[in-house]
């Protein structure tokens, strides 16, 4: 596995000498694993960076690997052909952009004036990821990670706020004077009233019962074993009065539950999208709390599996210390505290200014930054 692992690496590197010998372009290009869609960050700062300066080509390549090593021989041939066009552009760019973990941005020689910018996925960091996890169940085998050169090559690391510095550079094993404290563009939207009115305008269109009581979101975070999870789930779902209450479930992307039909799921809006319409906010260790807490919605934690998830992931908080709001494995106490006790405001006002710098321009920011590289 091993020796294959590193003929890879070499034959890929012998290969992208050929594309280095073609010109840079005044181009960006946006790499993303995360969808096969561009992410709203994305979106947001190519058309701020083309107000700015239109005679600039950004490429936007995203494209997930379902199923990981298990997929498909077709489904892995069409990925390779796809990694090959990501050698094209970031050969022939002045900046590469990212949002999570990219093979030959990290195991490429690239040219020396290539500008590499991570800005993540998410607005916080909750679990333990890259090098922090290293060989935990969920995490990569350090051999291996090594041997990747995994989240090499990066000249900048964006972070939503000074908190979050020493979790990345621990993640991404970099110096933390590479970690730039600009939030994600997302953060924008969550300060618009403008994109409040017209998200919920189209989700009252398509769920017209959520305009009439109050709604409960849950978002937890993805297992690869969803066994326990489906039982939990379960126990949730039982506690909640529908009478009072609409219950709203936002599945991971990659979650193969199933739920019943009578569960609202909104499968045709993101989780993002639906914080705008939630007035309590139900998870896990799911990243959405950042979101949520920008938006002002009470959060509360239904951490069933927390000793498990310790054991094969790990947390990159104090979760117990942090977190503000009700934390319980059992349903009931999350309820009744959600039926009978005054949320605690303070509390998530400190945690938001711990973990969230609030700008007015976090696209406009970005998008100059990144200009400013070419």
């Amino acid at each position: 596995m091993i020796l294959v692992i590193k003929l890879f690496i070499l034959f890929i590197n012998i290969l992208y000498v050929f594309f280095k010998i073609i010109p840079s372009q005044r181009k960006i290009t946006m790499l993303s694993r995360q969808s096969n869609y561009p992410s709203k960050d994305f979106l947001m700062i190519e058309e701020r960076i083309k107000a700015i300066d239109h005679n600039i080509k950004v490429v936007k390549l995203c494209r997930t690997l379902d199923g990981g090593i298990n997929s498909s021989l077709l489904s892995k041939i069409k990925y390779g052909f796809h990694t090959l066009l990501q050698m094209y552009h970031i050969a022939t760019s002045k900046v590469v952009v990212l949002d999570s973990y990219c093979i030959v941005i990290s195991v490429l020689r690239h040219k020396k004036n290539l500008k590499i910018i991570q800005i993540w996925h998410s607005m916080g960091t909750m679990k333990k990821f890259g090098y922090a996890a290293l060989d935990t169940e969920e995490g990569t085998k350090s051999e291996i990670a090594y041997i990747m050169k995994m989240h090499n090559n990066y000249d900048y690391v964006f972070a939503s706020a000074d908190s979050y510095k020493e979790h990345l550079a621990n993640g991404f094993h970099i110096d933390k004077d590479k970690i730039i404290t600009m939030p994600l563009p997302r953060l924008d939207l969550l300060k618009s009233q403008r994109y409040k009115e017209k998200t919920q305008s189209l989700v009252y269109k398509a769920y017209p019962m959520l305009k009439e009581k109050p709604v409960i979101m849950y978002c937890p975070t993805f297992r690869k074993n969803e066994m326990e999870f489906e039982k939990a789930l379960e126990r949730l779902i039982k506690c909640i009065d529908f009478d009072k209450y609409n219950f709203v479930v936002k599945l991971h992307p990659l979650s193969k539950v199933i739920l019943k039909e009578d569960i609202i799921q909104a499968k045709e809006f993101s989780s993002f999208d639906m914080l705008f319409v939630a007035d309590y906010v139900i998870s896990d260790y799911s990243c959405i709390i950042y979101e949520a807490a920008v938006l002002n919605i009470p959060l509360y934690f239904y951490n069933f599996d927390m000793n498990l998830y310790l054991k094969e992931r790990g947390l990159a908080i104090d979760y117990y210390k942090e977190l503000p709001g009700v934390i319980s494995k059992n349903p009931e106490e999350i309820f009744e505290s959600i039926e009978d006790k005054p949320y605690d405001m303070n509390a998530l006002q400190r945690f938001k200014e711990k973990y969230i710098f609030e700008t007015e321009n976090a696209t406009e920011n970005i998008a100059k930054f990144i200009l400013s590289l070419i």
